[in-house]
């Protein structure tokens, strides 16, 4: 079993910056892939970016690519986010998610074993 907790959510304006860190507990972290999804109101759930178990494949939504970068620290147990160029479109909860498998094809389908609580960013104009 994997907890996730997620941490650094906020008001930012925009154009401003951001940082989310996932915290995990288990043994198993560094073998899991690892990613974010994000949810506005009224949306459906919604791929961000994601990260495999070693941290040399990331993959990123359009919507966020170049403005967003995930990365993990294996030894603590973490995934971050961070978020650049922030846009009021970016308003959303910020979940983190992760795949037992190593690789990063089920995240990128949207979907994920285990979920973090969430936690929000707010973009005001």
């Amino acid at each position: 079993q994997v907890q996730l907790v997620e941490f650094g959510g906020g008001l930012v304006q925009a154009g401003g910056s951001l940082r989310l860190s996932c915290a995990a507990s288990g043994r198993t972290f560094s073998g899991f892939a690892m990613g974010w999804f994000r949810r506005s109101p009224g949306k459906e759930r919604e791929f961000v970016a994601a990260i495999n178990w070693s941290g040399s494949t990331t993959y990123y939504a359009d919507s966020v690519k170049g403005r967003f970068t995930i990365s993990r620290d294996n030894a603590k147990n973490t995934v971050y986010l961070q978020m650049n160029a922030m846009k009021p479109e970016d308003t959303a909860v910020y979940y983190c998610a992760a795949s037992r498998l190593g690789t990063i094809v089920v995240l990128v389908t949207n979907e994920a074993d285990y979920w973090g609580q969430g936690t929000q960013v707010t973009v005001s104009s």
